[in-house]
């Protein structure tokens, strides 16, 4: 019950929240008021986890980056108009999605990190098994390191295709429910997946003493 609610509290406050946020503004505040506006949630959920627990949800920080992104494109006039703010959508995600790929060749890939902030909310001792067991359990380095690579692929291979879509069809407004589509089909996807990749890791740790670290996957919460 408490992984359950710790996964719900993240779909809302990173999902949920921002999405609200946004089309509450978007008819006072315009398009870019309207991303700045779904940016606040986010910062008041980082901000009250670093006051009071220490905590720095990396999470929450990866949505904001994305959401930072796109501030950035609509006010560099890169996504003036309709099409181009269809297309700026999937590009961010592609961008996220290419960080994850390019964290591949460091020592540790953005997943570790997202698993390790998780664990820090609930204990500092989960952060020190969990870093424990990324150094004595080869196969939780390498379930991490396959969950970079599949969401790296995943989210870079939905902003092409997304952005296919809408650049080839733009006229057609079946374009833009194809798009939606295609993207909650794809994280919708990718969640499943690390959920039955999370089932591994667990069955993974019982072969070792100490199992007591949740290793499950933050990306299951998006």
């Amino acid at each position: 019950m408490k992984h359950r609610l710790r996964y719900l509290t993240a779909l809302i406050v990173n999902v949920a929240l921002p999405w609200l946020a946004y089309r509450l503004a978007l008819p006072h505040w315009g398009h870019l008021g309207a991303l700045a506006a779904s940016a606040l949630p986010l910062l008041a959920w980082m901000s009250l986890d670093l006051l009071r627990y220490r905590h720095f949800d990396a999470l929450s920080a990866m949505v904001l980056v994305g959401i930072v992104l796109s501030i950035l494109a609509t006010a560099a006039g890169l996504a003036s108009n309709a099409r181009q703010r269809a297309i700026e959508e999937p590009m961010v995600s592609g961008m996220i999605g290419a960080s994850f790929l390019i964290s591949l060749a460091l020592p540790r890939p953005l997943v570790f990190y997202l698993g390790r902030s998780t664990m820090s909310r609930e204990d500092h001792r989960s952060v020190e098994s969990f870093e424990r067991h990324w150094r004595e359990r080869p196969t939780l380095v390498a379930y991490i390191r396959l969950m970079t690579l599949v969401w790296g692929i995943g989210m870079t291979g939905e902003n092409l295709l997304r952005s296919l879509i809408v650049w080839q069809w733009a006229d057609d407004p079946r374009s833009a429910i194809a798009s939606n589509v295609l993207r909650y089909g794809v994280y919708a996807g990718l969640t499943a997946w690390t959920f039955w990749c999370r089932r591994l890791i667990k069955r993974d740790a019982l072969r070792y003493p100490d199992n007591a670290v949740d290793q499950a996957s933050p990306l299951a919460s998006r």
